[in-house]
């Protein structure tokens, strides 16, 4: 990915700052393709559009890993990491099945 950006000179756009609201625009549009979707119907809700998730979850992966690299971010770690900070939060014996927040378990 970092010699895909290198070759076309887009690390010049690449700050935290522009790489974070990339990041929202993309998951917006990913949130786009379930809009109006009912909760006992298809989604997305509208046939074909399957295509068109599987690259907007691709994007967001994108805008993510490029964060991740900008801010020097090890992302496998900070998944690691983070899992541990809610595994203690939501232990099982009181979340599973829930969806409170660990405040109110």
């Amino acid at each position: 990915m970092a010699q895909f950006n290198e070759e076309r000179e887009w690390g010049q756009y690449h700050n935290a700052r522009n790489l974070a609201m990339a990041l929202s625009v993309e998951a917006g549009e990913l949130l786009e393709l379930f809009l109006w979707s009912r909760d006992d119907g298809p989604q997305p809700p509208v046939d074909g559009r399957m295509e068109n998730v599987a690259n907007e979850v691709a994007d967001v992966a994108i805008c993510l890993m490029n964060i991740a690299n900008q801010l020097e971010i090890d992302l496998s770690d900070s998944v690691t990491e983070k899992l541990a900070i809610n595994a203690k939060k939501y232990p099982v014996e009181k979340a599973r099945g829930r969806m409170e927040k660990s405040s109110e378990l």
